[in-house]
């Protein structure tokens, strides 16, 4: 729609940034269907994949193109910008994908399209916004806003918001990621948010389809989730009790002595860059947890990272080995695991032969902050120390890994349940379905097992994929994806009944072809888990529903209705979740995500208020201003040739009725309050205030209490009027001028000094009712 009217009616140049998954199966597919005649040579359209960003080259030239000739800036999956990263300041330091894309903004109209603008902190819509406000911390000073220090308006949210997460959690004081519901609980207020931010929960879709589309709600159904448990220690075994045992360390797990030199520091603590050292201790920390998580995930990726840190540290303490000493103990340590360092160099194409996509996982440790680990000093840091801590954490990889040589697959409880339920269920034995796992080794892994089960027409992508992403993505889900699986089989194409895929795939694409979805891993962020279902839990098309069920009869029962499952380890949970509080000292809080209640696995004998929690969170629940925009719309549809009557009304129109609280004395207020008119304005030139540039804002004055109410959507609870709700007019014109002094000292003291509007500026009373 943004596209259509930014090209079309104003002609301006456009420039797309989309994830590299969601081109061509989503956003080209889409813009050719519907606006086929904005492509060609001289189209005004320019898409780009989000990692084009950081590419070199002609992609450079392209982006200096749209820095010149581009009035317009769209980005779709915008929480991808989040995380502001390194800012390039010097030659050393690679500029993040962020700052290329603040750089390339400017002045230019900016529009951010997410579903989830807040992932872990506030900040998170914050640095969003910074990218067209510019960083200017007085971006927002005029009306009606009067923000005159952005970065201290997120504090005050942030305050706010550690109120609500402390009354939510039994461990206040501890670290702790933002749940998603309870920032929205604070952004649901602000004014702010309120003003920039165009939101649209899906129950409030739902409804207004309902309202007018004639009640074809076009969504399915999802059926209440459904817990795979599996046994860790069965799985593991001793190396379980290994884990546990190398967590308990006063270095949990690792020293990692090689990402954290400045602990080995040997000047003076005052001289060290305390943004340096912080980032290398939450490189230390993001690689503990890595570990974890790829422990929950699959012994193939454990094993995996096992051997990539051996390596790593290993090639660290060979180059760093210069004294006698040093390289006899590294000679001798090679000695004792010989073996194991024969299968690594015989097995190093296996092992490290694949290059990761640029869109890789978001959760993986970005590639800058590894990059700043340089080769150290002598004179500046105990080299010795680090090359001992190293060679410990080598002892311990090595350890792990020996205990990892025997492992079967058929010793995996995890796969073992997982091949158990595709194989048994009813839906799932003959059906699409679609897996989930975070982690590359995971999903190639779960298609070599699933293969040998005899699983038939399985695929995997993940961030690695060299192939054809969009043939993939056509392959499962054609009807959905412009295709067919008559089209497949005459184009030669094997369709895919079992797609496994890393989170490459979790947003912005079409995949409701599948009905059912299976998440392989505990995945940790809340919004991820919402972004997976989203791909099968979406809005339906009734012409492809037509297609699909004409093609495929057995499919009916299916369609309109969507099931996933979550994988969870019950009987060693809680421990995991400790050894995760251990390494990153933050709680853990996914109870309404995964149905765990105070750290708890709620079992089938308990009820499933949590799970409904989280259905809640992923359909949204109506806002207060959502309700007032569908009664309003009901009104409307209610009362033809209303909306026309309300602008024939005369300036300044009243009434009165009961006051819904028996005893009880208020009188309502519109007011419309001016802005200052933005643009160009000369120094010696007045500025110009108007209503239009301004905004509209209810008050309600209780004469008992003397107290102001502002907010709107407990204000129309007290106005809410019928044609039949009897006229009530008793207070005084003394009084009424009273109050409306009042009202008038009340918005000069708070919005227009909050402005700035200069003297003479005022605000116009359009109506108002009496409450008696």
């Amino acid at each position: 729609m943004l596209i259509e009217r930014f090209i079309i009616h104003d002609r301006l140049n456009v420039a797309l940034f989309v994830p590299k998954a969601a081109r061509e199966a989503v956003w080209e597919s889409a813009l050719k269907r519907h606006l086929p005649h904005i492509f060609g040579k001289y189209s005004r359209l320019e898409i780009f994949n989000h990692t084009d960003l950081l590419r070199k080259g002609k992609f450079q030239e392209d982006l200096q193109s749209v820095k010149e000739r581009a009035h317009v800036v769209l980005i779709d999956e915008a929480h991808h910008f989040r995380n502001t990263g390194t800012k390039g300041g010097n030659s050393e330091e690679l500029k993040s994908r962020y700052w290329q894309f603040f750089d390339l903004i400017g002045e230019k109209q900016t529009y951010l399209l997410t579903a989830t603008p807040v992932n872990n902190r506030l900040r998170d819509l914050q640095h969003m916004i910074e990218l067209f406000s510019r960083r200017q911390t007085d971006y927002f000073k005029d009306a009606p806003l009067g923000i005159h220090s952005l970065a201290g308006h997120f504090r005050k949210m942030e305050k706010s918001l550690e109120k609500v997460v402390q009354m939510n959690s039994e461990d206040s004081e501890e670290d702790m990621e933002t749940n998603l519901a309870e920032a929205e609980q604070v952004l649901a207020q602000d004014s702010l948010f309120k003003e920039l931010v165009v939101q649209r929960s899906r129950v409030y879709v739902k409804k207004s389809l309902d309202q007018n589309a004639g009640g074809e709600v076009l969504f399915p159904q999802p059926k209440e989730p459904k817990i795979i448990p599996y046994s860790v220690k069965q799985t593991y075994g001793k190396l379980l009790g290994m884990i546990e045992e190398a967590f308990h360390k006063q270095n949990p797990l690792f020293s990692l002595a090689i990402y954290y030199p400045f602990y080995y520091y040997k000047g003076d603590d005052t001289s060290i860059d305390p943004l340096v050292q912080g980032r290398q201790k939450q490189v230390v920390s993001l690689i503990r947890t890595g570990f974890l998580k790829r422990f929950e995930s699959s012994v193939e990726a454990f094993t995996m990272s096992c051997w990539t840190l051996l390596r790593k540290l290993l090639a660290w303490v060979e180059v760093h080995s210069e004294t006698e000493h040093e390289r006899k103990i590294v000679e001798r340590w090679k000695l004792q695991h010989k073996k194991l360092l024969d299968y690594m160099s015989s097995h190093s194409n296996e092992l490290f032969g694949y290059e990761q996509d640029e869109e890789v996982d978001e959760d993986v440790i970005p590639e800058e902050m590894l990059e700043s680990i340089e080769k150290l000093e002598r004179h500046e840091f105990k080299i010795e120390e680090i090359i001992g801590e190293t060679l410990l954490d080598l002892d311990q990889i090595a350890t792990f890994l020996k205990e990892l040589e025997n492992f079967k697959p058929s010793q995996d409880k995890k796969l073992n349940a997982l091949i158990k339920l595709l194989k048994n269920d009813t839906v799932l034995k003959d059906n699409k379905v679609l897996i989930f796992t975070e982690f590359m080794d995971t999903a190639r892994y779960l298609k070599n097992e699933l293969k040998a089960a005899g699983i038939g027409d399985v695929d995997e992508i993940d961030s690695g994929f060299k192939g054809n992403r969009e043939s993939i993505i056509r392959r499962f889900s054609p009807y959905y994806n412009g295709s067919s699986s008559a089209q497949l089989r005459e184009n030669g194409e094997k369709e895919i009944r079992v797609l496994i895929s890393t989170d490459v795939l979790s947003e912005g694409l079409n995949l409701q072809d599948a009905t059912r979805l299976i998440n392989y891993d505990l995945h940790w962020n809340p919004v991820r888990l919402m972004q997976r279902i989203g791909r099968v839990d979406r809005r339906m098309d009734p012409e492809i529903e037509r297609r699909i069920v004409a093609d495929h009869p057995d499919q009916e029962k299916l369609r309109g209705e969507v099931m996933y499952w979550n994988f969870l380890p019950p009987d060693e949970l809680d421990e995991l979740l400790r050894l995760y509080q251990t390494v990153s000292k933050k709680t853990l809080r996914i109870s309404k995500t995964f149905g765990i209640e105070g750290k708890k696995l709620l079992t089938p004998d308990d009820d499933y208020d949590a799970l409904k929690d989280f259905t809640e969170a992923f359909e949204g629940t109506l806002s207060p201003t959502e309700e007032m925009h569908l009664e309003f719309k009901q009104l409307l549809k209610e009362n033809p040739g209303l909306e026309d009557r309300l602008s024939t009304l005369p300036r300044r129109i009243f009434s009165g009725k009961e006051h819904p609280n028996p005893g009880t004395q208020a009188v309502f207020f519109c007011y419309a309050l001016p802005g200052r008119k933005l643009g160009e304005t000369e120094p010696e030139e007045q500025e110009e205030w108007s209503l239009d540039a301004g905004t509209t804002q209810w008050f309600l004055y209780d004469l008992g209490a003397g107290k102001i109410l502002e907010d709107a959507t407990q204000i129309v609870n007290f106005i809410r009027s019928t044609p039949e709700t009897p006229r009530n007019c008793k207070v005084s014109q003394a009084t009424l001028a009273d109050i409306r002094s009042k009202l008038d000292k009340h918005i000069k003291n708070s919005y227009l000094k909050k402005v700035q509007a200069p003297i003479g500026v005022k605000p116009i009373l359009k109506t108002w009712m009496e409450l008696n």
